[in-house]
């Protein structure tokens, strides 16, 4: 009996490794939770909501160990040109997404800080995931067969999968542990994966538009604040009337994979509220930008936000959203809105915000 590291190796996959139908299933069914869980963790910034950046990474350390399960099965009909069809060209795609998905991933994780034209890795690597949902279920549509009765055997089917799971978790921690050993850069990385940015004012940190926000620059001496909806005084504020009387240190995190803690001046939006007589029907407060992206919030948390006209020291420039924007401590930065110049006292919450989120800045 052959024996070693190797062999070892060999075994300890074999025991593991679910049948070729669990297998083909069970990559899609990873890449739909990889998707959820990834588009998911836009909206946690607490601390509180590390479980799903864990989930999202085991899953991906899993998702490697069962595609190796399946390259290791078909690689022949990659390799060997009489095995090509039609449905060859959809499986090469597919493994060109997987493959860029993996690497930005695992480059990132490193600290490897890089950007792609307009965009950093972790933006690649969310554009690589989302590609691979429609070719993966393409894929599967062309190529795979439903597991039988056979392919359930649910004692040995329990363990196998919890290996899976249990070895991404322990692959998952040992990066980690790699990171500090090493002292790579990414040991500096926040637990949602951002990387910091260091500094003071507008040139401390990056200028990013969620999708096609991209307005001109906003006159100043023309641009109001319009305060409306559940109030019994509506409010029409030039931007002199917006003293920065209050200031806060809040953390911003984007979802381009970066944050920075910075002092922030401006309006509490209690003040605003307060000053526009919000009715009694009044719990939700949704901020609009003038490109007509927005977001809302439930009212105790408004109240203790910020609209910000200062970042450190300086007035806010407009790609940090001049004149006015956001800043929702606890909320990703897509949750901060820029260039605000309304804001609406609701009964409602406002579930459209996320179709407006994808569509707002294109004419």
């Amino acid at each position: 009996m052959r024996s070693g590291p190797v062999a070892s190796l060999r075994r300890a996959l074999a025991a593991v490794e679910p049948s070729p139908r669990l297998v083909d299933w069970s990559l899609l069914a990873v890449v739909l939770l990889e998707t959820g869980t990834g588009l998911y963790s836009f909206t946690v910034a607490a601390p509180s909501g590390w479980s799903v950046f864990w989930l999202h990474r085991i899953l991906g350390v899993t998702f490697v160990a069962l595609l190796g399960f399946k390259l290791a099965r078909v690689r022949h009909r990659l390799t060997r040109r009489e095995h090509w069809q039609a449905s060859t060209l959809v499986s090469v795609l597919t493994l060109l997404a997987t493959l860029g998905a993996l690497a930005t991933g695992v480059t990132w994780v490193f600290g490897l800080d890089v950007r792609l034209a307009y965009w950093t890795l972790l933006s690649v690597h969310v554009g690589f995931g989302l590609v691979l949902v429609p070719l993966v279920a393409w894929h599967l549509s062309s190529r795979a067969r439903l597991p039988d009765r056979d392919d359930f055997h649910r004692r040995r089917t329990t363990i196998k999968y919890a290996g899976l799971l249990v070895g991404g978790a322990l692959t998952y921690r040992g990066q980690e542990l790699a990171n500090r050993v090493l002292d790579t850069p990414g040991e500096d990385r926040r637990f949602t994966g951002s990387q910091p940015r260091e500094g003071s004012g507008n040139g401390s940190f990056p200028v990013t538009s969620w999708v096609a926000d991209d307005p001109e620059p906003i006159d100043r001496s023309t641009w109001t604040l319009t305060v409306a909806g559940e109030v019994g005084s509506p409010l029409e504020l030039s931007l002199d009337a917006l003293g920065p009387d209050s200031s806060e240190e809040a953390l911003l995190d984007c979802t381009s994979g970066w944050y920075t803690v910075q002092r922030w001046r401006g309006l509490r939006v209690g003040d605003l509220l307060d000053a526009a007589d919000v009715a009694e029907e009044g719990r939700f407060v949704r901020f609009v930008s003038v490109t007509g992206y927005r977001w809302s919030l439930p009212i105790e948390e408004a109240r203790e936000a910020l609209l910000a006209t200062h970042v450190g020291d300086e007035r806010l420039s407009h790609g940090h959203g001049a004149p006015l924007r956001l800043v929702a401590p606890g909320r990703r930065g897509f949750q901060w809105v820029k260039w605000v110049h309304r804001v609406e006292v609701r009964r409602r919450d406002d579930p459209a915000q996320w179709l407006v989120t994808l569509i707002s800045g294109f004419e």
